[in-house]
């Protein structure tokens, strides 16, 4: 069971909101959320109602100021929220080159974080299907630029989803168990503002080991 516990204010002021699953409008609870705490479990946050906009996978940790963390303006602030679902299973995704599941094909069962120099797709992937797992996929190589969430069911346009002509992802990882001590992953930013996030044993609830930059559109099917 995941919780997560945003606020009306920067620095954990103001009315509060406890959330323990999905929330697809948080306007009855709060008139605006600029900071939030996660208990436990990792989340998908939303600048828009019903999973849309832009997007941030939290792991557990405090969020005293996340829109200047961001970059988010004064109008962007967190509407909506999903839960990522613990899952000990095997991964597998089925990307592919092109929309509507054409072009080139490819398995894949773990981490990338370079479709183009792993599998010399210049162009990334643009459609894809997930059979097993729950997956983060980047816009950019090495886990850069705006991030989509998916979980398992068929994804056959990404720029329909995003409403974004020609967009395509260029690394993916998976939402997993971690089972590391401190690793150091440099492109996240840690709650004291310095760009790393360690990742220890005893709190890998299910990839909180991860987390990253925004994507635009609904999430998930």
């Amino acid at each position: 069971m995941g919780k997560i516990i945003f606020y009306e204010d920067r620095n954990f002021g103001g009315r509060s909101y406890e959330c323990s699953s999905d929330c697809t409008d948080m306007s009855p609870y709060l008139n605006r959320c600029y900071s939030c705490r996660v208990e436990s479990g990792c989340w998908m946050v939303y600048d828009q109602n019903n999973y849309m906009g832009n997007q941030y996978f939290l792991r557990r940790g405090e969020y005293a100021d996340y829109m200047n963390m961001w970059g988010w303006g004064t109008n962007n602030w967190i509407r909506s929220c999903r839960m990522v679902p613990m899952y000990r299973g095997a991964y597998r995704m089925r990307m592919y080159e092109r929309e509507n599941f054409m072009g080139q094909m490819m398995d894949v069962t773990d981490d990338c974080d370079s479709i183009m120099d792993r599998y010399h797709w210049s162009s990334g992937c643009m459609s894809c299907h997930v059979m097993d797992g729950h997956w983060l996929m980047y816009e950019y190589p090495h886990y850069k630029g705006r991030m989509w969430y998916f979980r398992p069911g068929e994804y056959r346009s990404f720029r329909e989803m995003m409403g974004s002509s020609g967009m395509r992802f260029m690394s993916m990882r998976r939402i997993m168990d971690v089972v590391l001590q401190a690793r150091r992953v440099p492109e996240l930013q840690g709650d004291d503002g310095k760009q790393w996030h360690e990742v220890h044993e005893h709190e890998a609830h299910h990839g909180c080991g991860t987390s990253g930059p925004a994507s635009t559109g609904a999430s998930g099917r």
